[in-house]
């Protein structure tokens, strides 16, 4: 018995495509608005990558080895060290991500009110969900407690877990998102301003 996977059936197969065919301009043009050289943008990026693969091997190194509680002498000291450690990370990574965006090239087609008020909703929306998530785990479930040992009596299943697996990571990602609208939006209308008042 072999199991064989086929290709999509409209070319025959991956193997027949022709890459050198494939029309990249709006990639290229897509590309114009990132600087992947600016320091800001390496910043941000670094600390993207950084920051949950920090409190992840943490945490699975505490599961294992209990080092952290011993060293605070509680479980719930080292889980409150390293959540006190993942807030000061992220507000490094917010800083980063804030000014790698207004060092990057501006995109014209978001200099509009459709997208300042779409960039408010995924703000909004994206801190309900976060808000929500801490308020239903507390701060021990929110960073990690459960590595510690420090359980609830049961999953939790309140709003907004009972809408989304992972609320918390949908809420940030919202959160970025929006974020990356509303700077150019008000970085435009600044520059609008400074130079009404400049002719004035």
């Amino acid at each position: 018995m072999s199991i064989s996977l086929a290709g999509p059936d409209c070319c025959g197969g991956l193997g027949n495509i022709d890459f050198r065919e494939a029309d990249l301009c709006v990639m290229t043009r897509l590309l114009g608005y990132v600087d992947p050289l600016d320091p800001y943008f390496v910043a941000a990026v670094l600390t993207i990558a950084f920051n949950p693969l920090f409190w992840n091997v943490v945490a699975r190194w505490e599961q294992k080895t209990r080092k952290l509680s011993g060293a605070f002498g509680s479980p719930y000291l080292a889980c409150y060290a390293l959540g006190g450690a993942i807030l000061f990370l992220n507000m490094l990574r917010s800083h980063c991500f804030t000014q790698a965006m207004l060092s990057q090239p501006r995109m014209e087609s978001l200099d509009n009110p459709t997208a300042y008020w779409a960039g408010l909703a995924l703000l909004a929306a994206g801190s309900v969900l976060v808000l929500s998530s801490f308020f239903a785990l507390g701060f021990t479930g929110t960073f990690l407690g459960d590595y510690f040992g420090i359980l609830k009596e049961a999953r939790v299943t309140t709003f907004p877990f009972n809408i989304l697996d992972n609320p918390m990571y949908w809420g940030s990602t919202a959160n970025y998102l929006g974020w990356a609208i509303m700077p150019f939006t008000a970085e435009i209308y600044r520059r609008k301003s400074f130079q009404f008042h400049k002719r004035s």
